[in-house]
């Protein structure tokens, strides 16, 4: 009954998204319909994520209104744009749009040009990210180290709190992005984690849970296993230069 639910509140969102499209999107080429609803995973408070493509525009923008109840975030693009944030999406190791895009249902009249778009972003999907090298792996195994040694000393419980909270992210991508993961922000980071890896996943869970009750030693332990898979602590000879504009004449 609860699956049957939600594919009805699924097949109503998607006849949502292409009233919007017509009223609000006049002359779009087509869209993709996505998110956990339309997946028939969504929750009481879960949104339409819709991708409008436009044979051209000025720039792309972002917004967000409702429709027939469904909260719509909508971002609006031309192929172009759409081809900027597709390739940024690679770069960084966060498929957000990638997924959007290869995920999503297709609405619109030119259907075929946007199969082709589709293709071309489940290939990156599938491809998985760029290795970690450069200054961008670099930071990141020092900011996983900084807020390990954080955990390190005597600390109230409300400090670790906050130091776990602020690790959540970094530690997730160092451990999905360094297994050629991709990795996700919020709370795509424990979904994807779960996919790759069960027993990482719970060990991963109760680090967290256990700091947010100010215990840190878990969590620690953890960091400090995936720092040492990376060569270990980043910190001696760590060095970030500021950009050369970095400077303010009054």
């Amino acid at each position: 009954m609860v699956d049957i639910q939600k594919q009805i509140v699924a097949e109503r969102a998607l006849a949502a998204a292409r009233r919007a499209l017509a009223s609000r999107y006049a002359g779009a080429a087509f869209a993709y319909v996505s998110g956990s609803i339309i997946r028939g995973e969504g929750t009481a408070f879960s949104d339409i994520d819709l991708v409008v493509v436009f044979p051209s525009l000025e720039r792309a923008w972002r917004e967000s209104f409702t429709e027939e109840g469904f909260p719509v975030e909508a971002f609006v693009h031309d192929e172009e744009t759409l081809a900027h944030y597709l390739h940024a999406d690679a770069e960084s190791g966060y498929p957000i749009m990638v997924n959007m895009v290869a995920t999503g249902s297709i609405v619109g009249p030119e259907s075929e040009r946007a199969r082709l778009i589709q293709a071309r972003a489940a290939e990156v999907l599938a491809a998985g990210p760029k290795p970690l090298a450069g200054a961008s792996y670099d930071m990141l195994r020092y900011q996983v180290t900084d807020l390990a040694d954080d955990l390190r000393g005597d600390r109230p419980p409300e400090e670790i709190a906050a130091i776990a909270a602020a690790l959540h992210q970094k530690l997730a991508d160092l451990i999905l992005l360094g297994r050629g993961a991709w990795t996700g922000r919020g709370k795509w980071a424990p979904r994807l984690l779960r996919r790759l890896d069960v027993q990482l996943a719970d060990d991963f869970d109760a680090a967290f849970r256990l700091a947010a009750q100010g215990d840190g030693g878990r969590l620690l332990a953890l960091a400090d296993r995936e720092l040492a898979s990376h060569g270990g602590r980043r910190f001696d000879g760590f060095r970030q230069e500021a950009p050369l504009e970095a400077r303010r004449r009054e």
